[in-house]
């Protein structure tokens, strides 16, 4: 069984092919020869099937950013910690938003990280207030 944080890293990767594919979650999962950690899938889909309202929260309080202009690492990323931040209430909020900016500064570009720990952190105002 992985970690959580490698089971977030495999999430990011089924949700970066979902949109290079331009595929659902259970496309990309049907074709994997073996089925990921339990908790990477739940992440993936989790956030594939909450995407409008997570899509709206980030809209809501992305400063200057259009969803589409984001990097699509980035995109990703906040899709997964929102999903985690709205919907899997036993993960604690500094862990949540801490993996997604350390998975952000290492697949994404430069200012990744610092962009995803202030959308991130702002989205947990509300949703675990």
């Amino acid at each position: 069984m992985a970690t959580r944080r490698e089971a977030r890293e495999r999430a990011l990767s089924l949700a970066y092919e979902c949109e290079q594919r331009d595929v659902s979650v259970e496309q990309v999962l049907a074709d994997l020869p073996v089925a990921p950690d339990p908790y990477a899938t739940q992440l993936a889909e989790g956030a594939e099937s909450h995407h409008h309202e997570i899509d709206a929260l980030l809209r809501k309080y992305s400063e200057h950013w259009a969803l589409e202009r984001m990097p699509v690492i980035d995109r990703a990323l906040l899709r997964i910690g929102v999903y985690e931040l709205a919907y899997v209430p036993d993960v604690p909020t500094a862990a949540a938003i801490t993996e997604a900016v350390e998975l952000a500064k290492q697949y994404s570009t430069k200012d990744s990280g610092r962009f995803v720990n202030a959308l991130l952190s702002r989205i947990a105002e509300e949703v675990r207030a």
